[in-house]
């Protein structure tokens, strides 16, 4: 029942996301084609990104969820995961939009038009995407979901974008009230626009870049995190006598799911039953102790 709970917390956030990036998409669009302003357009076909990562996020999120069948006998965990370097892509693919736009402001430099609507628009944006990244980041965490931290990122990044434009603008009216030329001390201040895009385009690869690691390694079957490894061998020793060991410790994981198996050596007089129930309260202790993990224990008898 509580992994039914969680799984429906996944899939409501992942729907939430859909429905703010559609809102922002329309708004952008409205304003943008009211004001002529090509800018806050640009900001509308950013958002449309956003929303397709929403969707991708949304739709792995559910196959994630569906039970182990024939053709997929260890479930569809890592679904998650090649939505999470698809999306972490995106970012990139975003990034370098920004950075080619701003370097294109860079050599033609020009003063934006209609600065307070595009001050408000962006801060609108900034403020929708800053609630909404941090309930994917908080539910993410609980369902340790690497989809929809890579979606709490997509939109982490709109908050920067957004928020980053709307600051340059208000530094751009800022200056331009005492310097009405648009340069200060033979400063175009025209170029603060572009250039804080580029800082934040920065600010978006690095993220972006750790997202992807995060995501892309777990597809290469590498072990569990070292912190969790020592937790599943100290539960396990912690249950062995001096005639008892184990060896090949395997670990995984998919998705929010984490595998482990390992042949345990028993004494060769300890009945099947015992055996059994030995594995069964090493298997209960280590899942006490990490989440969404699946143990499988080969006993192997000692001469």
């Amino acid at each position: 029942m509580k992994n039914e709970a969680l799984q429906r917390k996944k899939i409501n956030t992942a729907r939430l996301s859909i429905f703010s990036n559609s809102f922002l998409i329309l708004i952008k669009l409205i304003v943008g084609i009211l004001s002529g302003s090509v800018s806050i357009i640009s900001e509308a076909i950013h958002s449309a990104m956003d929303l397709m990562a929403a969707v991708i996020a949304f739709f792995s999120v559910k196959v994630s969820a569906l039970p182990p069948d024939k053709k997929h006998p260890y479930g569809h965990g890592k679904f998650e995961n090649v939505s999470g370097v698809i999306e972490a892509l995106l970012i990139f693919i975003a990034a370098g939009w920004i950075v080619y736009e701003a370097i294109e402001k860079v050599l033609s430099p020009h003063m934006p038009d209609f600065l307070g609507l595009g001050v408000l628009i962006m801060a609108v944006s900034g403020g929708i995407n800053l609630f909404v990244s941090r309930r994917l980041y908080k539910v993410a965490k609980e369902t340790d979901s690497v989809a929809l931290e890579a979606d709490a990122l997509h939109l982490k990044t709109d908050v920067y974008t957004s928020f980053g434009v709307a600051f340059g603008l208000v530094l751009i009216a800022a200056i331009f009230l005492f310097c009405p030329s648009g340069y200060l001390w033979g400063f175009n201040i025209a170029l603060i626009d572009p250039i804080v895009a580029i800082l934040v385009a920065i600010l978006i690869v690095r993220e972006s870049f750790i997202l992807l690691k995060k995501a892309y390694i777990p597809l290469l079957d590498t072990p569990l995190p070292e912190e969790e490894i020592n937790i599943i061998e100290t539960t396990i020793t912690q249950h062995l006598t001096d005639e008892m060991g184990y060896h090949m410790l395997r670990t995984r994981k998919a998705g929010n799911m984490r595998y482990v198996d390992l042949h345990l050596e028993v004494p060769g007089h300890l009945s099947v039953i015992d055996s059994h129930n030995l594995c069964d309260q090493i298997e209960e202790e280590i899942k006490s102790k990490l989440n969404h993990i699946e143990v499988y224990i080969h006993i192997e008898p000692l001469a």
